[in-house]
């Protein structure tokens, strides 16, 4: 039947969606400004079970975003989807959470670049085509005015993420567009995680680890003055 719980926490957007083949059965999802998957990834899951009349032994395989993005939020996600491969014996499915999200618009022409904030003026992106295909490979960058000069000249770049509202000041190429309200989504995992499934594409579920790109930083508090 191919039924995968698919789960979304690599950034503030909190997802989960079951599908059937590839087709959306249910998903709830929450993106509140906040990084509140410990208090709702949980009981999202026990609810869209519900919504569909499923128990969790008839999951087929757990998908779960991979990364780059924020690091507690990746724990999260992996941490529960790990669990459940171990208890339910099903299992693991990654997809990586930028190319999931190139998948949540559609064009004709041009390029792709799907962003997530990685704090200041540094971003993770990296570069589709119009079919959805990795043409760059994925980087933790600083933008700055000569950031993807070399594909906006050559056609209309489409920016999306959250790391992509902080740039258009910065990026003011006549051919850049930038795409507002675009988060990493389990809705897009959905026909990605059963692709995999159908390739037997899985992850050995003891070593699986969060693609974090970069070291996890503790900014230490400031002290107070007495």
């Amino acid at each position: 039947m191919a039924i995968i719980l698919n789960i979304e926490t690599a950034t503030k957007n909190c997802s989960v969606s079951i599908t059937e083949k590839g087709e959306i059965l249910a998903i709830k999802e929450l993106n509140n400004g906040n990084y509140s998957h410990a208090e709702v990834l949980h009981p999202f899951i026990v609810a869209i079970l519900k919504d569909v009349n499923l128990i969790s032994k008839n999951i087929d395989a757990i998908a779960v975003s991979k990364g780059p993005g924020s690091y507690t939020g990746l724990r999260i996600g992996v941490s529960t989807a790990k669990g459940l491969c171990f208890a339910l014996n099903k299992p693991l499915i990654s997809i990586d959470t930028l190319t999931s999200l190139s998948h949540a618009i559609s064009i004709d022409r041009g390029f792709i670049v799907p962003m997530l904030d990685a704090r200041r003026m540094e971003v993770y992106a990296s570069v589709y085509n119009e079919k959805h295909q990795q043409i760059r490979n994925i980087k933790a960058e600083i933008i700055d005015e000569t950031s993807f000069l070399k594909y906006l000249e050559m056609s209309k770049v489409y920016f999306l993420g959250d790391g992509a509202h902080k740039c258009k000041e910065i990026i003011t190429h006549k051919n850049a567009v930038f795409v507002d309200d675009k988060f990493p989504s389990a809705k897009e995992m959905a026909l990605l995680s059963y692709d995999k499934y159908q390739k037997s594409d899985i992850e050995n579920v003891a070593y699986f680890e969060p693609f974090y790109l970069k070291d996890f930083v503790v900014i230490p508090e400031k002290k107070k003055i007495k």
